[in-house]
């Protein structure tokens, strides 16, 4: 009889627990038909100091990585252009939780390695989604990759896709294995498709966003050397020194989207 108890005891127990963790659990993102949707633009410039460029001696396969003979990669951490405007810094709405169905432009959602560069510097892939991954070059490649996904993914064969899933929501950062030190990018893995990374002027736009009001985030990758790391080459089997970047940043905004209107937010970035 006291088995009984303790057992229905357990089973309760348990029922409240599960029934607390999904009281707390944030909702999933709901997808539905957004009436009289609104559009958010707005333009991320840089209002700091000027910033020295960061670049790496090009110091392995210079006939695949670099055959304008550059000698050296800028390594992409902070693109301003000439009017200030800054690109790859991804924009995004904090606190929806319905609207639109992903439309997360495609060419975010795969990664290319060509000349010893990732392309795009940053990507946006929709969480339960697949990255599309490759290598023009003709040479070996080693995608390592840590954070809300962790893969470690040699590329041999030239042109050949490999295909990875995203199960968590988040940052991934991308650097390769196999001795070419300059490469990185991140990935941004995303629950809901009010994401848009900014082009060359600093230029963004968010479409068909439900009306009403939001916190409106701009994410930067961070774009200083924090410190070097000691790793081994895949290829070659030799140690060689690679950077780690900082943290990154992020700038919160506040904005109301009219019905069928349009909403301006501007992001300054500095230090």
């Amino acid at each position: 009889m006291k088995r009984c108890i303790y057992w229905l005891a357990g089973v309760c127990l348990l029922a409240t627990v599960c029934a607390a963790q999904n009281a707390t659990a944030p909702s999933a993102y709901q997808v539905e038909t957004v009436a009289n949707g609104g559009t958010i633009t707005g333009v991320v410039k840089w209002s700091g100091p000027a910033e020295k460029d960061i670049s790496l001696p090009i110091t392995k396969n210079p006939d695949v990585c670099d055959p304008s003979n550059q000698r050296n990669r800028n390594l992409e951490r902070l693109e301003i252009g000439a009017d200030g405007g800054v690109a790859n810094t991804v924009v995004f709405l904090k606190n929806i939780s319905k609207g639109k169905g992903m439309d997360l432009p495609a060419a975010r959602q795969s990664l290319d390695q060509r000349n010893c560069r990732y392309e795009p510097h940053i990507l946006i892939v929709p969480k339960e989604g697949s990255m599309q991954m490759k290598s023009s070059d003709p040479i070996l490649h080693n995608i390592h990759m840590v954070g809300v996904a962790v893969y470690n993914l040699p590329f041999p064969i030239q042109d050949k896709v490999l295909s990875r899933p995203m199960h968590r929501d988040g940052v991934i950062d991308l650097k390769c294995d196999a001795g070419h030190v300059w490469m990185n990018a991140e990935v941004m893995v995303v629950a809901h498709p009010y994401y848009a990374v900014t082009d060359s002027r600093g230029n963004f736009q968010l479409t068909n966003v439900p009306p009403g009001d939001y916190v409106i985030t701009a994410w930067h990758e961070g774009w200083k050397i924090a410190r070097e790391e000691t790793v081994i080459d895949v290829d070659s089997h030799q140690e060689v020194r690679r950077p780690i970047f900082s943290e990154p940043k992020t700038w919160d905004a506040k904005v109301n989207v009219p019905p069928d209107g349009t909403a301006k937010v501007n992001f300054d970035l500095s230090e």
